[in-house]
C-alpha cells in the first residue's frame, strides 16, 4: 500500500523544477538575442541620424535593461510566483490592473514579438533565394507560420556625422526599436516555480547575461558598421546577410542559416516562457480554466500553447515588421514600468516583508524617468500606433466585468464553458496540476474567475 501511496506521489502531474542556473541564462540570452540584433539596427540608425549615436543607444539600452533586471530580481525573489510582472501587479495592485497587463500581453506583446521573430526567419532565408528584391509578401507569411570593410565610419569624426539631425522624438523612437532587441530580460520571472533554487538562481542568472547579451550587440553592431556603411545598413532588407556578402564572399550563407536557428530558438524560448504567462492568468482565474492544464504525460500546459500560437498567426497577417515592433515596444515600456512602480508601493505598504535582494531606491527612480521620458516622446511622436496600443489595453476594463469580475453568470453560460472546458481537455489530454509546484502554497481562490463554482467545488 505504502509502495502504491509512493508511486501515486512520483506519478502525479505537474509543474517540474527543472530549470537549473545554466538552463536559466540559456532562457534569458537566447530570448533576447533570438531575433532583434538582425532587424533593430536598421530602425535605431534610422531614427539616430549617426553611427555614433547608433552605438550609444545601444550601450544605454543595455544599461536600462539591467537596471530593469534588478528591480525585477527583487520582485522575483521576494513574491516567488510563476507569471512574472502579470503575478506583481495581481499581487500588489490588484485584479484589474493584472488583467490590463495580462490582456495586453497576450492580445499584443507575445503574439507580436512571435510574429516579428518568424517574421525574420522568413526573411532570411527567403533573402538568398531572392538576393536582389524584397521577398514576396505571401512566401513570407507561410514560411513565417511554418517555423511558429569601412572601418573610416568608426572614426570620431565620421561616427558622429548626421546626414539628419534627430529630434526628441525621434531619439526616443530609435530607443524603441532597441529595445525591442533586448525585450525578453525579463522572461526568466515567468517560470520561477519550475526554477531550481529561485532565490538563488534568478538573481544570478540575471547578472550573468544581461552584461553579457550588452557586450555581444555593442561589439555585433560595431562589427557590422566596420562592413558597411550606413547608406547600405539602412537599405538592406536583412543585415545580417549583407554582412555576410561583404565579409564571406561563397560562404555568405552561413549568415542567413544561423540567423534561421537563432530566430527559430529564439521562438521556442518565447513560446515557453509565454504560454507560462497564460498558465498563471488561468490558475488564477483571470483567463479560462482550460488553459490552466497541463498534458497528462508531458507536463505542459499544451492549451496555453495553441492560443498562444494562434494568436501569433492573427497578428503575423497584420502590418510590417517595424510598426509592430514600435507597437509592442511601447506596450511592453508602459507594463514594466508600471511592475516597477509596483516594487516602490510594495516597499512603502509591506516594508518588513522578507526580501533576500533589495536594490538601492535610486535604481528603479532612474529607470521610473527614464521610462516617463521615452513613453511621453512616443507618444508625441507616433500619436497613432501608441494610442491604438492604449485602447487594446482599455479595451480589457469590459472584458474583465463580463468574464471575471461578474461570478453569477447564467446556468446556461456556465454550462457552455464547462462543456468547451471538457472538449478542450479531451482534445489536448490535460488535467489539473496535481499536487506539485502549482500548488506548493495553500492559495486562497480568486475573488473574480471565469471558472464555474462546480468546476471550482470539483478540484475542492
Amino acid at each position: 500500500m505504502a509502495g502504491g501511496e509512493q508511486r501515486g506521489a512520483r506519478e502525479r502531474v505537474a509543474l517540474k523544477k527543472e530549470i537549473g542556473l545554466l538552463s536559466a541564462c540559456a532562457i534569458i540570452i537566447g530570448n533576447i538575442i533570438g531575433s532583434g540584433i538582425f532587424i533593430s539596427p536598421k530602425g535605431v540608425l534610422e531614427h539616430s541620424g549617426s553611427v555614433g549615436l547608433a552605438l550609444i543607444i545601444w550601450v544605454l539600452g543595455g544599461g536600462v535593461a539591467a537596471l530593469g533586471s534588478l528591480c525585477y530580481a527583487e520582485l522575483g525573489v521576494t513574491i516567488p510566483k510563476s507569471g512574472g510582472d502579470y503575478s506583481y501587479v495581481t499581487e500588489i495592485f490588484g485584479g484589474l490592473a493584472g488583467f490590463l497587463l495580462l490582456w495586453s500581453a497576450v492580445l499584443i506583446m507575445y503574439p507580436t514579438s512571435l510574429a516579428v521573430i518568424s517574421l525574420t526567419f522568413s526573411n532570411y532565408v527567403l533573402q538568398p533565394v531572392f538576393p536582389n528584391c524584397i521577398p514576396p509578401y505571401n512566401a513570407s507569411r507561410i514560411l513565417s507560420m511554418v517555423c511558429l570593410r569601412n572601418y573610416e565610419e568608426l572614426t570620431p569624426s565620421n561616427a558622429f556625422k548626421f546626414w539628419m539631425t534627430p529630434s526628441v522624438g525621434h531619439l526616443a523612437l530609435a530607443f524603441l526599436q532597441g529595445s525591442f532587441a533586448f525585450s525578453g530580460w525579463n522572461f526568466l520571472n515567468y517560470v520561477t516555480e519550475e526554477l531550481v533554487d529561485p532565490r538563488r538562481n534568478l538573481p544570478r542568472a540575471i547578472f550573468i547575461s544581461i552584461p553579457l547579451v550588452t557586450f555581444v550587440y555593442t561589439f555585433t553592431n560595431i562589427a557590422y558598421f566596420t562592413a558597411m556603411s550606413p547608406q547600405e545598413l539602412l537599405s538592406s532588407n536583412a543585415v545580417a546577410v549583407t554582412f555576410g556578402e561583404k565579409l564571406l564572399g561563397y560562404f555568405s550563407w552561413v549568415m542567413p542559416v544561423s540567423v534561421a536557428l537563432s530566430t527559430f530558438g529564439g521562438i521556442n524560448g518565447y513560446l515557453f516562457t509565454s504560454s507560462r504567462l497564460c498558465f498563471s492568468g488561468a490558475r488564477e482565474g483571470h483567463l479560462p480554466s482550460l488553459l490552466a492544464m497541463i498534458h497528462v504525460k508531458h507536463c505542459t500546459p499544451i492549451p496555453a500553447l495553441l492560443v498562444c500560437c494562434l494568436a501569433t498567426l492573427i497578428i503575423m497577417l497584420v502590418g510590417d515588421t517595424y510598426t509592430l515592433i514600435n507597437y509592442v515596444s511601447f506596450i511592453n515600456y508602459l507594463c514594466y514600468g508600471v511592475t516597477i512602480i509596483g516594487l516602490i508601493v510594495l516597499r512603502w505598504r509591506k516594508p518588513k516583508i522578507f526580501r533576500p535582494i533589495k536594490v538601492n531606491l535610486l535604481i528603479p527612480i532612474t529607470y521610473l524617468a527614464f521610462w516617463a521620458f521615452l513613453l511621453i516622446f512616443s507618444l508625441y511622436s507616433e500619436p497613432v500606433v501608441c494610442g491604438i496600443g492604449l485602447i487594446i489595453i482599455f479595451t480589457g476594463v469590459p472584458v474583465f466585468f463580463l468574464g471575471v469580475y461578474w461570478r453569477n453568470k447564467p446556468k446556461s453560460v456556465n454550462r457552455l464553458i464547462e462543456s468547451m472546458t471538457c472538449w478542450g481537455q479531451k482534445l489536448c489530454f490535460v488535467v489539473y496540476p496535481q499536487g506539485g509546484v502549482a500548488e506548493e502554497e495553500e492559495e486562497a481562490p480568486s475573488a473574480f474567475s471565469w471558472r464555474p463554482e462546480s468546476e471550482t467545488a470539483a478540484r475542492k
